[in-house]
């Protein structure tokens, strides 16, 4: 008897748990992410697989709620019953999430995360806030990020590169989806040509990151994310000119080829061909060029909703500065000075998920990159292939969220200096894990370390270490620690070593330049109740070099001199963020650093070159929504930097005075589709020749034709020459552009 009784128990019980519920989850756009399908209040908890399937088993009849979650989508939650013996079949469609307080970020981690999820700070910036100060490339557009200047390189061709941090542009890495696409040569050219017109985000990771993206990621990374052809409008228009006659033309378009494939394409054509010479000393105070960038980018649906895109870039420019009377027929000669740059570019971008049950997702990338330069009588030509291959596994294991990998960087490099006798061949394999260890809602710790092997340096090894505390929902703490490494093509890299008329002494084989940083970060989220938000964000930071490169201009005025610093190089100091919204509109973003940058040798520390040591951003923006007219006043603003003379006689300054970039832009968006928009660039009229008698030294004599040394090779003082200085271009810290008006008109059709 007490048998049957165990059977009709056991029967019962399965009938009270034999409820099941399956259905499908989908989204508008490819999910690279785990999808999570939860009971609310229970135990009951899954993961669809990679076609979206889910299935929840041995449901107790009842009411329930279900949530279904996925980083960078809206989570959905709905009511259900459940009855005995009934099988629920449900199906869901996620919606892309565009609360900037939830915005996925990939930089930090390799891997889709929310923002403030994140064990590695990342900063995030959209096309909405570059707007606020309309720019003809991303070199240009990223002035008004706190912590980040774009910093010219010479007073004649106008080349750039960014500064992070304080940092020299070297240090930073900059890639394109993910992949490290701009480098050494491109550093100095390349970034003109990106159209801003279809560039979804840009995330800027501060300190280094080489233990996953290895070289070059030494003081810190910009990652600039093109839009998803998926999504992207049907087709876009934006022009601006300046009253400087600058014109710049943005278009993109999106079609469908079958049902399986979209592809994105977009244009973007530079003109400035105008001569002005304001400050009066015969040559250009801003470099004319003719660039032209076309983009084309495909997104494929796949079975599963595994990832596939390719992206393709061509670039052109033909840019030129120098005397006012210069012409092509001058190229390369001593009658008039002119530096000249061609510069063609190809590049080649994608991801491919491979057809397994497991994560594994292949990426590479390849650019050409070829130079045909003119610094007066000095030709600089050069080439430049990089290839870049990796794969990666991502894997979740209880509270273990995996990343490993390895990838593999091919780099050729000649050119025709005496610096190159030999084209080189560059192999730089290597091998990376990653672990973020989940230990409650509030703690979460990453460990990181890659080995990679330098085909002439030898092995090198980075290790990285994080921990997020979340005190609360609205207050956050990051610790963050690693090494960054990065291997040196100084010609490649500092374009003093090409123009004016010193001499270039490298005094022993450059070493690869190593860093180690520490930082904390501070998020503090404030909501005020009455729809007034604010968000605090505070860093610290400490990165200590080793093996670093530094140019010695002091030692020989006719010499620039290169060699690893006998001693270690500092850059620490702490940055804040500021975010304050208003429900009228109002909006304010308002930033600030304070560095410290030094080169310490022999016991003796000495700041260097170019180097500011407080910064300040701003943006303020409010919409008179009646009117459909919105308001932006942007800013920057920066202490004193050490400038390089050429003697104690230079009449230049050796520090640059505060100076402030300001600008105020207006839009109109009453009419459908369209967009006009207006204002000034730099309202307060600033240009580095103040209070300087000249920039360019000697424009009158740029190939040093009437200079007299002594037998020391000391450039003498003559009447012709009351300063005892050589032509030299290197005396440059800001835009020469005075104020200017602009005007333009964008057209989005969804």
């Amino acid at each position: 008897m007490k048998y049957l009784f165990l059977t009709i128990l056991i029967i019962s019980a399965k009938s009270l748990y034999s409820q099941n519920i399956s259905g499908k989850v989908e989204a508008s756009i490819p999910v690279d992410q785990y999808i999570t399908i939860s009971l609310l209040n229970t135990n009951f908890k899954t993961q669809a697989d990679s076609l979206g399937v889910f299935q929840l088993q041995n449901i107790p009849k009842g009411t329930y709620k279900i949530q279904v979650t996925s980083t960078g989508f809206k989570p959905i939650t709905q009511k259900i019953s459940v009855l005995e013996n009934e099988n629920l079949n449900l199906d869901f469609e996620l919606e892309e999430d565009q609360n900037e307080l939830n915005e996925v970020v990939v930089s930090g981690t390799l891997k889709p995360v929310k923002r403030l999820e994140s064990a590695v700070p990342v900063e995030v910036y959209s096309p909405v806030f570059f707007k606020k100060n309309p720019t003809p490339s991303i070199y240009d557009a990223l002035q008004n990020i706190n912590g980040v200047r774009p910093q010219l390189n010479c007073g004649v061709c106008n080349t750039g590169d960014i500064h992070i941090n304080g940092l020299e542009g070297p240090y930073t890495l900059v890639m394109i989806d993910g992949m490290p696409i701009v480098s050494s040569l491109s550093t100095v050219y390349g970034l003109s040509g990106i159209p801003n017109s279809l560039v979804e985000r840009i995330e800027i990771v501060k300190g280094p990151a080489s233990s996953l993206y290895g070289s070059e990621a030494v003081g810190g990374l910009i990652n600039i994310i093109t839009k998803n052809p998926t999504t992207a409008p049907t087709f876009s228009a934006d022009y601006f000119t300046t009253s400087y006659f600058e014109s710049n033309l943005d278009l993109g378009t999106k079609f469908n080829v079958g049902k399986k494939a979209t592809s994105l394409i977009g244009v973007n054509y530079f003109n400035y061909d105008q001569v002005i010479d304001k400050d009066k000393d015969n040559f250009t105070d801003v470099t004319l060029s003719k660039r032209i960038s076309v983009f084309n980018k495909w997104s494929f649906k796949r079975n599963y909703n595994r990832l596939f895109t390719i992206a393709a870039r061509g670039m052109y420019e033909d840019r030129w500065g120098g005397d006012i009377r210069w012409e092509k027929k001058y190229r390369g000669g001593d009658e008039i000075y002119g530096e000249s740059i061609y510069t063609k570019r190809a590049e080649l971008i994608g991801s491919y998920q491979l057809p397994f049950e497991e994560k594994l997702m292949l990426s590479f990338s390849g650019n050409v990159h070829y130079q045909d330069s003119r610094y007066g009588t000095t030709s600089y030509i050069a080439n430049q292939k990089i290839g870049f291959l990796q794969l990666t596994w991502d894997k979740k294991i209880g509270r273990n969220d995996l990343l490993a990998g390895v990838a593999s960087r091919y780099t050729y490099y000649d050119d025709n200096t005496p610096a190159t006798k030999n084209p080189e061949n560059t192999w730089l394999p290597g091998i990376f894990v990653q672990d973020e260890i989940t230990f409650s809602p509030k703690s979460q710790i990453l460990l990181g370390m890659r080995y990679d092997y330098n085909s002439i340096h030898g092995s090198i090894f980075t290790p990285r270490f994080a921990y997020r505390f979340k005190a609360s929902e609205n207050t956050i703490f990051r610790l963050n620690a690693g090494t960054g490494f990065r291997v040196v093509n100084l010609f490649t890299e500092d374009h003093a070593a090409l123009t004016g008329s010193r001499d270039v002494i490298i005094k022993n084989d450059l070493k690869p330049e190593q860093s180690v940083n520490v930082n904390l970060n501070y998020i503090q989220k404030i909501n005020f109740g009455n729809g007034t938000f604010m968000g605090i964000e505070t860093t610290a930071f400490y990165t200590r070099f080793s093996n670093k490169i530094i140019s010695d201009y002091e030692s020989n005025p006719n010499e620039i001199i290169y060699d690893n610093i006998d001693g270690y190089a500092l850059s620490q100091g702490i940055s804040t963020n500021i975010d304050l919204n208003f429900p009228s509109g109002l909006k304010f973003i308002v930033g600030a650093t304070v560095l410290d940058n030094k080169n310490v040798e022999n016991g003796i520390s000495e700041r260097p070159f170019l180097t500011e040591n407080f910064t300040g951003t701003w943006s303020i923006s409010y919409k008179i929504q009646p009117w459909n007219l919105s308001m932006d006043y942007t800013g920057n603003v920066y202490s004193p930097m050490k400038l390089p003379l050429l003697s104690e006689t230079d009449p230049r300054s050796p520090t640059s005075p505060w100076y402030s970039i300001q600008n105020i832009q207006f839009t109109y968006s009453g009419w459908k589709d369209f967009e006009v928009y207006g204002g000034i660039k730099n309202l307060l009229n600033f240009t580095p020749m103040q209070n300087n008698p000249f920039l360019i030294s000697r424009t009158n004599d740029p190939f040093d034709k009437n200079v007299q040394y002594d037998s020391a090779g000391k450039v003498l003082v003559t009447p012709d020459n009351p300063y005892g200085l050589t032509f030299d271009t290197t005396y440059v810290y800001g835009q020469n552009q005075t104020i200017r008006g602009f005007l333009g008109l964008r057209y989005t059709f969804r």
